[in-house]
């Protein structure tokens, strides 16, 4: 009955995403179909996404595209669905409406102690979110950044009421299903970090504020949000660790796993402090991680490989099978960050939108003769003969434009498109028609 249940509610969800496809949205009747089926499946719209790559878009350059132009890049000439923003500028939400992208916003640390009043927290949902959904994909809202790793006090101590405060007024909108509340952390706030299975909060946070924070993200269904950063983690002695190559690995005789690179290891120590205060069952997102590609080798491989490995449902040696829902910082090369030379190169883009390097994010139409992570080339087994399966083919006269759509934005949305991708049992023959018919 479960399963039946579950089968039912796969194929209306597909169905009605199908539609939203196919909806251009170049008027006012379509924008108001838009809205009232995407109102369909709001509740559920963010199921199955931990196998996506989003990035970070920041927006510390002054010769940065405006949030119009980078939406409608994003839609049309990438495959990235999900774009995590650092604050809640109005500018973009309105960019980004009707584009299904989903999107997360950031309230600034400064703004935590005020949050904790509930009219604040209600006034600021109201004015932020209310007014851009359902036609902006919102699915996320994090409160600050790193905010236990600054040791402030007085943001540490407003942390939890304020997310609270949020998640309430969320639930007064009848947004609390579809966007949810947490806030990043990075690996500073770990006591021990290797073997992986030793993994430990810092003493003091960890059951004074570590655990609350949890029971809440547990309560509302939030994921635990991490930025590992395995650049910043590496020496010449662990590159190629680091840099998902052969290497030597790593033994952790405690769990006798074996690990192959640092961005596993790193997971893993998370999920172990999770784990020690019995929080396992809460997920784990990679909500920044990257690797400059300006005064250091690697980018170009490391977030090739990143996203390989992150979709590829192998996941760590302690949290096995699954995927994880990843987001490589950053968007664009930003000119006005401070910092040493490689914080102003983390891009994937140079403003201008063209590719730093190409790691395969770009849509086959939207490729350039940029530097490329270099990627075997793919030997697909032949098909398997049908076993009385039903398949999708592409509509007689469909145009390559809204073939491209419907499946692209389906198969943004988690959904298993595998046997068409690369290496995919039904990657050969490549050409147009056939890729649309998974």
């Amino acid at each position: 009955m479960a399963k039946n249940a579950v089968a039912v509610l796969a194929f209306f969800f597909t169905a009605i995403q199908l539609l939203l496809a196919s909806l251009h949205i170049r008027g006012v009747r379509n924008k108001r179909l838009y809205i009232f089926f995407k109102g369909l499946t709001s509740g559920i719209f963010v199921l199955g996404v931990e196998a996506t790559i989003g990035v970070n878009y920041g927006t510390v350059g002054n010769d940065l595209p405006p949030p119009s132009k980078v939406a409608h890049f994003l839609l049309e000439s990438t495959f990235i669905n999900r774009v995590r923003l650092f604050d809640a500028n109005s500018e973009v939400l309105k960019a980004f409406a009707f584009t299904g992208i989903a999107l997360t916003v950031t309230i600034p640390k400064e703004k935590i102690p005020s949050l904790t009043k509930l009219s604040f927290a209600q006034q600021w949902v109201k004015t932020n979110i209310v007014h851009f959904t359902p036609a902006t994909n919102v699915v996320r809202i994090l409160v600050g950044n790193e905010v236990i790793s600054t040791t402030d006090r007085l943001y540490m101590g407003s942390l939890i009421p304020a997310m609270q405060n949020l998640h309430t007024a969320l639930v007064g909108e009848s947004l609390d299903f579809r966007i949810k509340v947490s806030t990043p952390h990075s690996l500073g706030i770990l006591s021990t970090s290797t073997p992986p299975s030793s993994g430990k909060f810092r003493q003091g946070y960890d059951t004074h504020l570590l655990k609350p924070l949890l029971s809440f993200l547990r309560a509302t269904g939030s994921p635990f949000l991490i930025n590992p950063y395995p650049f910043f983690g590496s020496s010449d002695a662990t590159l190629d660790y680091a840099l998902f190559r052969p290497n030597s690995r790593v033994f952790d005789e405690m769990t006798k796993k074996t690990y192959t690179n640092m961005l596993d290891g790193q997971l893993d120590v998370v999920f172990s402090a999770l784990k020690l205060l019995s929080f396992s069952d809460v997920d784990i997102v990679i909500a920044e991680t990257g690797w400059p590609s300006k005064g250091e080798l690697g980018a170009a491989e490391y977030n090739g490989k990143l996203m390989q490995h992150a979709t590829s449902g192998v996941g760590t040696p302690l949290i096995p099978n699954r995927t994880f829902e990843t987001y490589i910082f950053a968007l664009f090369n930003e000119d006005l960050k401070p910092g040493p030379t490689c914080e102003r190169n983390f891009g994937l883009f140079q403003p201008d939108m063209t590719p730093v390097y190409n790691i395969g994010i770009l849509r086959r139409t939207a490729k350039s003769t940029f530097p490329t992570y270099p990627t075997p080339t793919p030997v697909s087994p032949a098909p398997k003969p049908s076993k009385g399966k039903q398949w999708c083919l592409p509509k007689s006269g469909a145009s390559d434009e809204d073939l491209q759509m419907n499946l692209d934005y389906v198969c943004g949305l988690g959904l298993d498109c595998k046997p068409i991708q690369v290496l995919g049992a039904c990657f050969l023959p490549d050409t147009e028609p056939m890729l649309r018919t998974p």
